[in-house]
């Protein structure tokens, strides 16, 4: 948990446009559960912007600033409130070229007076009472930062700390520095009578050069940088911990591995009277909370205890990107994901475990114009996949549902589960991992489409995610392809509002149907197979080197995520004065048979456009869909809209964009975040180890 991460002088930008406390104070009513109070905000205006200038003034404008930060995820799962630290200053030693911390406390104390002569732990402060040393509370920080299961533990690191008093004298506060007071490299106490030391000693332990490779590595430590899901797996390759899990995401994961191991029988040793009990866990939280990456994790730890497990999605763009970029040459593996609509017959014996990732898009019966009468689905999909195992899995985002005939909700799983007569367990996932780990970010895109009634406000720069808006379709794609170009993964993606032709000619060829002026772009090939200059398949799209050049949609994004994420907005959803419209489009006849052209703009997605979803589901669905398009990359977000008026009010609730080297450029990003992708694997199976559950030490150290 961190409110902010800026460097100072960012900081104080951002304040002197007024914007600073307003994101804190949202940050903190995300967190906490209730507002901040006046005299917190008031405290962020006065003293956080006095330890700025004191930086910027000492030369040290580029060291970084976490604001209001816990050291660990796990941090807010402690009884009480979370251990909050006033600021994390991060950067590096001029003299050991190495990680350089201080933890700070700020505090507007202008008097202190003692309580007992012999100490000067416990201090009475007018107005407020009897309160704790600051270097008290900042030997429990030292102590979270650098103990066992801190984030500096086994770097080699300078780390301090001290408590900065910017409204006080030495005199006015002398039983804080007096001879009794606690002592520690986290002790230091500075009022205003010594803000000349403060400075020097800022000078001392950190370079002037800036602080932007320490805090990502520290972020990288603390939780809150992910490594993207499909390289996670990659790397994970011939082990069973896939990921480190955090926080709530390990209660999940440990829970259903403990229910497991109660309610299945021993695949060594079969019970003389079978368990019948059997158990749903729904699992719900936005994009970016890591209900994949713990699907993903338990079913390599039930694998590996024996486990028959499959792993089913809604999603053909998921599965198509895990079993070709991931499983490639490994069938069993491959076969081991598939779709909900898979278990029309149930397996016989049953499946231990089936987890049902994205079962926001469940249907209401499995059926397909593929299949024979008799192959159809004639019961409700939710029972079909409870039918297939003995303990099911539900993740699931109410929010990213996106087309009339996806049916999966909370209430429909809790039916099911009544029905069914099995036990139901729920959780719920707040903590972000996409988007930078910038809640923030997910709040403001949500907020900006009406998805919920928050009233949108100008997007803040908060240091994890950058976002905005091109004047043209052609420096949207300018962008995406630089940094695609020099390391980054990047695709571009748009609202389904033009025609998608079908892959034309033995060869295959895809039709430019995107198109913005002069601007022409094929849609990703609608193809199981490669088409006419390489362009892969819908399935791999993502994540092919030779997707680059084609949009994809919805459909082909959900579930997936890059570094930069270019957002094309058609004409399905435009602003008008106060408010969004939404629009339905027609198309005419092409250039030749088999293609069509735009004749109204609006959306040309077949099911949601429909004359049979109405007016209010046709508007929630399309807002969805931008949702998820704007959520899907890990940095940075390029908007565009063919829409003038909209795109102009999108650039108002963007702001100004060029704030100093905030944009996570790969240039400008330090080599520390700087993650090559990884490549595809070799072809051959993959091997796997029996270890224990997910609490085995060596798994705390891999990958998030």
């Amino acid at each position: 948990m961190l409110l902010l991460k800026l460097a100072a002088q960012d900081l104080l930008t951002l304040n002197a446009r007024r914007r600073m406390v307003p994101h804190l104070a949202a940050r903190w009513r995300y967190f906490r559960g209730a507002d901040a109070s006046l005299t917190e905000r008031s405290a962020w205006a006065e003293s956080l912007v006095s330890l700025a200038n004191d930086l910027v003034a000492a030369g040290r404008g580029n060291v970084e600033m976490i604001v209001e930060c816990a050291a660990t995820l796990d941090e807010t799962e402690r009884p009480g409130d979370p251990r909050l630290i006033d600021v994390v200053l991060v950067g590096q030693h001029p003299r050991e070229h190495r990680l350089s911390v201080q933890l700070v406390e700020l505090k507007r104390w202008s008097l202190v007076t003692r309580v007992e002569q012999a100490t000067a732990e416990v201090v009475h402060v007018p107005g407020m009472g009897h309160k704790k040393h600051p270097a008290l509370q900042l030997r429990e920080y030292y102590e979270a930062f650098t103990g066992e299961r801190g984030p500096l533990d086994g770097l080699a690191v300078e780390c301090g700390g001290f408590a900065y008093l910017h409204n006080a004298t030495d005199d006015s506060v002398r039983p804080l520095i007096d001879i009794d007071a606690p002592t520690g490299p986290y002790a230091r106490v500075y009022t205003n009578d010594g803000r000349a030391r403060l400075l020097a000693a800022l000078r001392e332990n950190f370079a002037g050069e800036g602080g932007a490779s320490a805090a990502e590595l520290l972020l990288q430590r603390m939780g809150l940088r992910n490594t993207p899901l499909l390289d996670a797996m990659i790397r994970s390759r011939g082990d069973d911990s896939v990921f480190t899990l955090r926080g709530r995401q390990k209660d999940v994961a440990e829970q259903v591995l403990d229910t497991a191991a109660k309610v299945l029988p021993d695949p060594r040793q079969p019970a003389l009277i079978p368990d019948e009990r059997r158990v749903v866990f729904l699992v719900t939280g936005g994009a970016g909370t890591g209900k994949s990456a713990i699907g993903l994790q338990i079913k390599a730890e039930l694998e590996a205890q024996g486990r028959s497990v499959k792993y089913a999605s809604g999603s053909r763009a998921f599965n198509g990107a895990i079993q070709e970029h991931v499983g490639y040459g490994d069938r069993e593996f491959r076969e081991s994901f598939t779709y909900f609509h898979s278990f029309v017959t149930p397996p016989d014996p049953p499946l231990d475990v089936l987890i049902c990732d994205e079962a926001h898009r469940l249907r209401d019966r499995s059926t397909s114009r593929f299949w024979r009468p008799e192959q159809q689905g004639t019961r409700p999909q939710v029972d079909e996949l409870l039918d297939a195992s003995r303990l099911t899995v539900f993740f699931l985002d109410e929010g990213q549902t996106v087309r009339p005939n996806e049916v999966g909700t909370v209430g429909l799983i809790e039916e099911a589960a009544r029905r069914n007569d099995a036990r139901l367990v729920r959780y719920g996932l707040r903590e972000q991992f996409r988007c930078g780990g910038s809640d923030a970010y997910i709040r403001w895109v949500r907020a900006v489409l009406g998805v919920t009634a928050e009233a949108p406000e100008q997007w803040t720069p908060d240091g994890l995610m950058h976002v905005e808006v091109a004047d043209t379709p052609e420096e949207l794609e300018h962008v995406i392809r630089t940094e695609a170009k020099a390391g980054a993964s990047a695709r571009m993606v748009a609202g389904y509002c033009w025609p998608w032709t079908k892959p034309l000619g033995k060869e295959k060829r895809l039709e430019a149907d995107v198109r913005i002026g002069g601007w022409h772009r094929p849609w990703n090939a609608d193809s199981d197979s490669f088409c006419a200059d390489g362009a892969p398949p819908s399935k791999i799209w993502s994540v092919h080197e030779n997707g680059l050049g084609q949009i994809g949609c919805v459909y082909t994004a959900q579930g997936l995520e890059w570094d930069w994420c270019g957002v094309i907005m058609g004409e399905d959803m435009v602003w008008r004065g106060d408010r969004w419209l939404f629009r339905r489009g027609k198309a005419c006849e092409g250039p030749e048979r088999g293609i069509k052209r735009v004749d109204t703009p609006g959306s040309f997605d077949p099911k949601v456009r429909a004359s049979s979803v109405g007016d209010d589901e046709f508007a929630r669905l399309v807002r969805h869909a931008y949702h998820v398009l704007m959520t899907r990359a890990s940095r940075a977000t390029v908007l565009y809209s063919t829409d003038e008026e909209t795109r102009a009010h999108l650039k108002e609730l963007v702001g100004e964009v060029e704030f100093h080297g905030l944009r996570p450029t790969w240039e400008n990003l330090p080599p520390e975040a700087r993650t090559p992708h990884q490549p595809r694997p070799r072809r051959g199976r993959r091997p796997r180890r029996n270890r224990g559950v997910l609490g085995a030490q060596e798994a705390e150290a891999r990958l998030f």
